[in-house]
């Protein structure tokens, strides 16, 4: 028997085929683009989805092991709006993530009474229901044909099984989930002008949505059944891939933009400090997660602007971290989740002198980040979330500086899975298998091995501190001058 993953990324498509065991046997990726066609604007169109995916599937069907495919599990980019008229028909391009057209709707549905009690979280302009209230206000024509709303996650559902099904960590982060419930709220979407029928079917991430559609079965060369899990949104099944799932558990994601996710044995809103409170994607269990939305993107756009790869830039600094200097980094390229949920900040840098070295700038940036990533941390403490270690992923993970830089911030080791899979579509991949077969999660949902565990340095710990105890403040300053 084999199991087939899919990780839907904003960028591309990712497919994992592994054996029974959960150990991978092949897999294949497929790229398409992302259109902005006013500033502030970012779509998809669904069907270039379905092409990656297809487009996947023909790679890997040549594999052995394709043959016995018994279970599929999707993971997907989360709040995007694919917006399906009555014959499921895709009415306009699907409204992705990191589009803030609808901050004005976002902001008036975060003021309406009930709405944070009910979905336990800030309702940013990401998410989905503000798209729906801006479709509302900008295009009324296609608002008023939308029967059906579906996460992308879920739109690869309804073309796997036929049937409109979403998991309940991809649906948290709509604004029209009641998060504790695990559940619609007619309070929740009456607020933002729709109704529970527009809504699919919602099941547990690890739960049957339904069987591949006899006619993929045929043409994909399958003997069948197939079943299809009700999957997770991205970050919940990476959290399923390296086995994050109970209290104390948690992982940091040093991507471009930055994650620091904990498992959560019960449900524990915390609205007001900008951390997201979401279902996990298996049942009775969910997590908390601080965001930063510039973390390898902030030393990315320092290696744009002085010509050298972000390797390089790092590769001057060694490997031991260095007490901070003088020049300091906010890290707010592009805006910011945790704390602050401020889409209007902008980064800077303090402290620069005629005596300022390239390498001044790189330590700089990677302790602004680092400090970001601690305000998450320090937001997850004051809910009782407190790992005592961290897996560290993600394309920052290459540099051994930041890691140990990282870990006397956090005040936590730091371990480093071996290469390897553990991410988003492994995790998928093992919600296919839980679907298809009905294993205990905890046979299935394991920790990956790990080469090492990056430990603090415990004699920057004063120095780090003081440098911390800055960093807020200078983001309210620089706030006062924008």
């Amino acid at each position: 028997m084999s199991y087939l993953g899919i990780d839907l990324g904003t960028s591309g498509l990712r497919a994992l085929l592994t054996d029974e065991g959960g150990t991978p046997l092949a897999s294949a990726e497929r790229h398409y683009d992302v259109q902005h066609p006013h500033p502030g604007w970012s779509e998809q169109d669904p069907e270039d989805w379905i092409a990656a995916l297809e487009g996947a599937v023909s790679e890997l069907s040549a594999h052995p092991g394709w043959a016995g495919l018994r279970g599929i599990g999707v993971a997907g980019h989360m709040h995007g709006a694919v917006c399906l008229d009555a014959s499921d028909a895709v009415i306009r391009p699907c409204i992705l993530w990191n589009d803030s057209r609808a901050h004005v709707e976002a902001a008036a549905l975060d003021g309406t009474e009930q709405v944070r009690d009910l979905s336990g979280n800030i309702v940013f302009p990401g998410f989905t229901a503000p798209k729906l209230m801006w479709m509302k206000t900008h295009e009324p024509e296609a608002f008023a044909r939308v029967a059906k709303v579906l996460l992308p996650a879920a739109y690869l559902n309804l073309y796997l099984t036929g049937e409109h099904v979403a998991d309940m960590s991809d649906s948290a982060g709509t604004s029209w989930l009641d998060t504790g419930a695990r559940d619609w709220s007619d309070v929740l979407l009456d607020a933002s002008g729709m109704r529970r029928d527009q809504m699919p079917r919602l099941v547990e991430g690890s739960e049957r949505a339904g069987d591949l559609r006899g006619d993929l079965v045929s043409r994909w060369g399958l003997s069948g059944p197939v079943a299809v899990a009700g999957g997770a949104g991205d970050n919940a099944a990476a959290a399923c891939g390296t086995g994050v799932l109970t209290e104390g558990q948690g992982f940091v994601s040093l991507g471009t933009s930055g994650v620091l996710l904990a498992a959560r044995d019960g449900y524990r809103p915390a609205a007001d400090s900008a951390l997201h409170s979401f279902c996990h994607a298996v049942p009775g269990t969910w997590y908390q997660m601080g965001v930063m939305l510039s973390c390898t993107d902030s030393l990315n756009w320092l290696a744009r602007i002085t010509g050298a790869r972000p390797a390089e830039l790092t590769a001057g600094l060694g490997e031991c971290p260095a007490a901070p200097g003088r020049v300091r980094f906010l890290p707010y390229l592009s805006g910011e989740r945790t704390p602050h949920n401020d889409a209007g900040i902008r980064g800077a840098f303090t402290g620069i002198g005629a005596d300022t070295t390239r390498d001044d700038l790189v330590r700089a940036v990677l302790e602004g980040v680092s400090f970001g990533l601690r305000d998450s941390a320090e937001a997850l403490a004051s809910v009782g979330a407190r790992p005592e270690a961290l897996l560290a992923i993600g394309g920052g993970t290459g540099s051994r500086y930041w890691l140990r830089l990282l870990a006397s911030v956090l005040g936590v080791p730091l371990h480093l899975p071996k290469a390897g899979e553990f991410g988003a579509a492994l995790g998928a991949a093992r919600l296919g298998r839980v679907a298809a077969t009905g294993e205990a999660l905890s046979g299935v949902m394991t920790a990956p091995q790990t080469d090492e565990a990056i430990e603090p340095v415990t004699s920057l710990s004063g120095a780090l501190e003081e440098a911390y105890g800055r960093f807020g403040p200078a983001y309210h300053g620089v706030r006062a001058i924008q």
